[in-house]
């Protein structure tokens, strides 16, 4: 057995062949590990997505739009109520209404929360079932 070491003369030659078995050995391992996570992602068990869409809420007539000002003065509607007491007795006459209106509060960014509590202790106290806050959509 001999083994050729080369002389000094020798000129060093350039090898211009790609040793690609290291390429082949990594793309037969990712194709390894696609196959076998492949059958473990598409076995889900079916279902319908619920589609994404973005209504604007149009207030029906019906409903109830209560204001509170910054002040701490509530509105029903456009009119001003005196007191807790008579925004409690207003929303008792309407709460026996079939089908129950739905009470919106439009409160004031600058009100204090006191006074939106006090709105929705009045329609807890009243027997409202549905009741809404009314907020500007977020800026796109």
């Amino acid at each position: 057995m001999g083994m050729h070491v080369g002389t000094a003369d020798d000129d060093d030659e350039v090898v211009s062949a790609i040793n690609t078995t290291p390429l082949v050995d990594v793309m037969l391992v990712l194709l390894i590990i696609f196959l076998i996570t492949i059958p473990v992602v598409t076995q889900t068990v079916p279902v319908e997505l619920p589609k994404d869409r973005s209504q604007v809420r149009v207030t029906k007539p019906e409903n109830i739009n209560i204001a509170v000002a910054a002040n701490g003065k509530v509105y029903w509607n456009e009119r001003e109520i005196a007191n807790q007491e008579t925004l409690v007795n207003e929303l008792k006459a309407v709460a026996v209404l079939d089908p129950q209106p739905e009470v919106q509060i439009r409160g004031d960014a600058n009100a204090a929360y006191e006074h939106v509590g006090k709105v929705v202790v009045a329609g807890q106290r009243a027997g409202i079932i549905k009741l809404g806050f009314i907020t500007e959509p977020p800026a796109r």
